[in-house]
């Protein structure tokens, strides 16, 4: 089962090129790398990598780098942290093939609460933004659930084949109080303590519009 799984993963991130290239511009891919580092008990330094594609690879639509230090209120169950985060969009110009960079900064808050039901473990993420965006400030609230349930053992082991599901609605402070919701599905593999990688697709609603885009994750503890 896990090795049956794991080649099920493989051969669907071979094939994800293949796969956004048949679609629209609408079908974008997302690589997406999470790190964290437990400095000591308490801190934890958290960084991250997302390279966002308009199509497979090479339309760069977003790149984001974030990082921030977490402290434990709790072992392992409740986290604050306070980061960083560095946003370079590369937004189409309608009616052109032009690009408009557009680079973002912000300061991020954000508490985190995990617990488990069963197997399943369950993930609530609370984040607030502060964002410089060219000449324009805004303010965001994200919140953000997650369930990550093991398949083929009954908890999230080593080599342990997983399903992985969120929901993460965000809010503006303007007028125009909704933002986006994404929704996302995907089969992880958890290769050991450090390491687990997960594939799947991701759904984000503008209440006007949506986009689809595949996602290849690797999450890295260290």
């Amino acid at each position: 089962m896990q090795h049956l799984a794991f080649r099920l993963i493989l051969g669907i991130i071979i094939a994800t090129p293949s796969l956004s290239l048949a679609q629209s511009s609408e079908f974008g891919n997302w690589l997406l790398y999470f790190g964290n580092k437990n400095i000591n008990d308490k801190l934890n330094w958290h960084h991250e990598v997302q390279y966002r594609n308009y199509n497979a690879i090479g339309d760069m639509e977003q790149l984001l780098l974030r990082t921030g230090i977490g402290y434990n209120l709790t072992p392992g169950n409740h986290n604050v942290l306070f980061g960083y985060g560095f946003v370079q969009s590369e937004n189409y110009i309608p009616i052109q093939n032009d690009k408009l960079d557009i680079p973002e900064h912000r300061l991020y808050q954000q508490f985190i609460a995990k617990q488990k039901a069963g197997k399943v473990r369950i993930q609530h993420r609370y984040r607030f933004e502060q964002r410089w965006i060219t000449k324009d400030f805004k303010m965001r609230f994200r919140y953000f659930l997650s369930i990550n349930v093991p398949l083929s053992n009954s908890e999230l082991v080593d080599k342990t084949v997983y399903l992985s599901a969120y929901n993460e609605l965000f809010v503006n402070n303007t007028e125009t109080l909704f933002d986006r919701n994404r929704f996302y599905g995907g089969l992880g593999y958890k290769l050991s303590k450090r390491v687990k990688f997960e594939v799947g697709y991701m759904n984000q609603y503008f209440g006007t519009s949506s986009r689809d885009q595949i996602n290849l994750v690797t999450f890295v503890n260290f």
